[in-house]
């Protein structure tokens, strides 16, 4: 029987498979965008019949019993859920903008999360974009609302601008945070740096996550060997995006100079054994428990690597966790 298969059948077939599940996921694209326009028009109906007559409460109510009569199999129609459609009208006024924006293309409980939690229009637009970009769940996409990635990302202080050229300088600048919020690490604060080290490599995906799209993990403790001499980076990354590994020192104190001295002789080590000519320059990320910015800039102009400085919290975020911006702490400026 096996020499009727054509030769060329193993990847006909593959082809096929390929075919039915890019089919699958832009039906379900079209799918989950056409109900986001009916909740839309539902919303909006709704927020027209308010304006002459009293819609209150009580008559949503009647209003999802008499719908869930008529769609018994239908889900989305509870009186909590026709509020959410209204304020999804609310929040995006032009039915045209729900094709044409990110928000068209994420899940419900997303988009109740964005009007939940955002009361900005350009920044419910900002998060639903980074969404649809990184996937993310929605879980991850409460936590960089609640963190409050938009000041974040980007934000730590470096020296790219005079160690990088300008194209370059502004990419790696992106990868940045300041500060990173390592609240999963379920540590206090007067963890050691190896404890410190040890948990973020365990939680290796949320690592990950935190650090940003495109980061793969190399390793911990990778080892160098310089002339007889033994040296240890705490944590090497590559980003696949950009091409350039990352390498990433981690201080439970608060930030010194020769920190950034340290960081550099790493970076230079790890751009001259790991290198490749296809490869981005490397960069360093230097994550402490606290800094002062004045002294962050000054020691920063006074190294020729690429490196930034970002502070991390052990807690949960509240409204604590934007960045501490002082007058040197401008983005990407050192």
């Amino acid at each position: 029987m096996s020499s009727l298969v054509p030769t060329d059948y193993a990847t006909t077939l593959e082809s096929i498979k390929r075919l039915v599940h890019e089919a699958r996921y832009i039906a379900q694209r079209r799918v989950n965008t056409e109900l986001l326009r009916l909740y839309w028009q539902i919303g909006a109906m709704i927020i027209e019949r308010q304006k002459t007559a009293p819609w209150g409460s009580k008559v949503l109510s009647q209003l999802s019993v008499d719908l869930r009569a008529e769609f018994p199999t239908a889900k989305g129609f509870s009186p909590a859920n026709l509020k959410y459609m209204r304020r999804f009208a609310e929040a995006w006024p032009d039915q045209d903008a729900i094709g044409q924006r990110s928000v068209g293309q994420l899940p419900w409980g997303h988009v109740i999360e964005l009007i939940e939690k955002l009361n900005d229009a350009e920044l419910r637009n900002w998060y639903s974009a980074k969404d649809v970009a990184q996937g993310w769940s929605r879980p991850v996409l409460a936590h960089q609302i609640k963190s409050l990635l938009h000041l974040r990302e980007g934000a730590a202080p470096s020296n790219f601008p005079h160690a990088l050229e300008r194209a370059d300088s502004e990419l790696a600048q992106q990868i940045t945070k300041d500060p990173f919020t390592l609240e999963f690490l379920a540590i206090d604060g007067d963890a050691a740096e190896r404890q410190l080290e040890d948990r973020l490599g365990e939680r290796i995906i949320d690592t990950l996550r935190e650090l940003g799209p495109a980061f793969a993990f190399v390793g911990r403790q990778v080892h160098f060997d310089v002339d007889g001499d033994d040296f240890f980076v705490d944590l090497l990354f590559f980003h696949v995006d950009q091409l350039r590994y990352v390498v990433i020192e981690l201080k439970t104190t608060k930030f010194e100079p020769r920190d950034a001295g340290q960081l550099g002789f790493y970076v230079a080590l790890v751009e001259d054994r790991l290198r490749g000519s296809q490869h981005q320059p490397t960069v360093g990320m230097l994550l402490v428990a606290d800094k002062n910015e004045s002294v962050v800039r000054y020691a920063l102009a006074g190294t020729s690597q690429p490196i930034a400085v970002s502070r991390y919290d052990l807690l949960a975020c509240r409204a604590g966790c934007a960045p501490r911006r002082g007058r040197s702490h401008a983005r990407g400026r050192p």
